[in-house]
């Protein structure tokens, strides 16, 4: 478990320590819900203020032993401008930095490796039309093709282009991503995207034809989605997953 420095909620701003917190919070749903890769993915935030400054895991804890003040503070191009006994995943914040570089709405980037969502990013037709969850991702839907372990900069412009503004993208034969402006949109965003992939391969090992939904009702998916999140989606459910973590574990939070 990572030793908690009690000196860091005190030497920083109250937004940037909630901003901890949520992040630390979304690792552990991560690791709660069975989505993550050991130490291998990446959940990035932006850290509220002036400075391109962000928060990110530090390498070599799993999901489960992060908390708000082992987060390792790192600048765009990702070299740490706080003091931290950590490093991070060079090839995770070549991915992330991409995206908040290019996305001024991109305050949180959630990027994972679960079964289902590789999977789905290895069949020739990506996400298909099959269930309600799915056409909330297909909205909003993106894809950029595999080009090695992300250590390369020069994929940077690339992947930016093929996300252009959307919430999810998946990564071929690598992948789920969300983008939102809150970590709680993220999360909810990457409930939605892995769902949907766990319900399509699931549906695909029946073996039998699948019934596919118009684009008509994709079309309307965003508007439906805001209609029945009060326009508050992730802020929504966020306060009682909350709840579930402190019920838990509430060390998140230190």
């Amino acid at each position: 478990m990572a030793q908690t420095d009690t000196s860091i909620s005190s030497n920083i701003s109250s937004a940037e320590w909630q901003q901890r917190v949520d992040l630390a919070a979304c690792y552990r749903l991560v690791a709660l819900h069975g989505w993550d890769d050991l130490v291998f993915t990446h959940i990035s935030a932006r850290v509220p203020g002036p400075e391109h400054h962000f928060l990110i895991n530090p390498y070599g804890l799993l999901f489960e032993e992060i908390t708000a003040s082992s987060l390792v503070k790192v600048d765009i191009d990702g070299q740490k401008v706080a003091p931290s006994d950590y490093d991070i995943n060079p090839a995770g914040f070549v991915i992330h930095s991409a995206i908040h570089g290019a996305r001024e709405d991109a305050h949180c980037v959630l990027h994972l490796h679960t079964a289902n969502g590789v999977a789905v990013s290895a069949q020739r037709g990506g996400v298909l039309p099959i269930s309600q969850h799915s056409i909330f991702v297909l909205a909003s839907l993106a894809y950029h093709d595999y080009e090695g372990v992300a250590l390369n900069d020069e994929e940077k412009p690339r992947l930016v282009a093929d996300l252009g503004r959307k919430h999810f993208l998946m990564l071929r034969n690598h992948g789920l991503l969300t983008v939102a402006e809150t970590v709680a949109d993220a999360f909810l965003y990457m409930y939605f995207f892995e769902t949907t992939c766990r319900i399509q391969v699931g549906a695909q090992a029946g073996g039998t034809p699948l019934n596919s939904l118009s684009n008509s009702i994709i079309a309307n998916a965003e508007a439906q989605l805001s209609q029945v999140t009060r326009g508050a989606l992730g802020s929504l459910a966020w306060p009682a997953l909350l709840r579930k973590l402190d019920r838990l574990d509430p060390s998140y939070r230190s």
